[in-house]
């Protein structure tokens, strides 16, 4: 259960027909003290698209009636991009493919925080988590490759923390924060993983713990499913 949040809180969850989206929307649906749990993907809201601003503000005006929000968890993503894996070689790089992991990773997010933080909830705990990955850590960058999908969660992490500053001006309550939610058996990793992969309810339980957790600070923190913080 998410003890810090008010009781009867309501709950938003984009990316909600991915594995960690609809691990998150089960947890969520399972906390007796969650009044509501919005669930958006593309299955859900017919037109809605992360790639598309104008579908993501039809969607926040679509959803508004159901808010105010006190979580709203961001699932979205990819890193097999048209059928193309990320680069593992610098002559591997081109510029549609990165600009397509730029635009879905990071820009999309992004707008999804423009158009849904008005909806937050004010003068009360609000939480606004997003997926990012351990790999978008530029200081813990050890094993270099990874070009596009690298950068686009490192761009991710600064819109975030940039965002989180302007959020907390009106909002000082409230947690943003840049999730690793580990190596998790889904669509997304299926292709780089082995079998010790942790199931998405597991990660998911142990994220929701985490953020639970977390105190606002006026800034974003980035931290793992088991609740330590990772360098940015």
């Amino acid at each position: 259960m998410m003890h810090s949040l008010p009781e009867d809180y309501r709950a938003l969850v984009f990316g909600a027909s991915g594995a960690m989206g609809q691990a998150f929307v089960q947890a969520l649906n399972s906390d007796p003290r969650c009044a509501k749990v919005c669930g958006v993907s593309r299955q859900s809201l017919p037109g809605f698209d992360l790639l598309d601003e104008s579908s993501i503000a039809t969607c926040a005006q679509a959803l508004a009636a159901q808010g105010p929000f006190h979580l709203v968890l961001d699932a979205t993503g990819a890193l097999t991009l048209n059928g193309r894996g990320p680069e593992k070689r610098l002559d591997e790089l081109d510029a549609p493919h990165l600009l397509n992991a730029f635009h879905l990773n990071a820009v999309g997010p992004s707008l999804l925080l423009k158009h849904f933080a008005p909806l937050l909830a004010s003068g009360q705990r609000v939480i606004w988590g997003k997926l990012s990955a351990r790999v978008g850590s530029i200081e813990d960058n050890r094993k270099g490759g990874w070009y596009g999908y690298r950068s686009a969660k490192a761009a991710l992490n600064m819109l975030l923390q940039t965002a989180s500053i302007e959020i907390a001006r009106r909002r000082p309550l409230v947690v943003v924060a840049a999730l690793q939610p580990g190596t998790v058996q889904s669509a997304l990793s299926q292709p780089f993983v082995g079998q010790d992969a942790l199931h998405p309810d597991e990660s998911a339980q142990r994220l929701l713990a985490t953020l639970d957790g977390l105190q606002p600070t006026g800034r974003a923190q980035f931290v793992d499913h088991q609740g330590q913080s990772i360098p940015w």
